[in-house]
């Protein structure tokens, strides 16, 4: 009896520990996604340049 508590909540331990650390990955995914789209968003805002103007006459 007591051997199946155990395997029980060592099964439990193991699954969340996997769960934390796929929830680390994702979290650490996420920030690294953000700061890549902000240096894309800033890089294209600097290199967008103004629509061309016709002259008439």
């Amino acid at each position: 009896m007591s051997t199946s508590i155990v395997l029980a909540c060592a099964v439990l331990a193991s699954t969340a520990a996997g769960v934390l650390l796929a929830y680390g990955v994702c979290r650490a995914m996420f920030a690294l996604f953000r700061i890549h789209a902000r240096q894309v968003a800033s890089r294209s805002a600097h290199s967008v340049s103004p629509a061309p103007q016709t002259v008439e006459g």
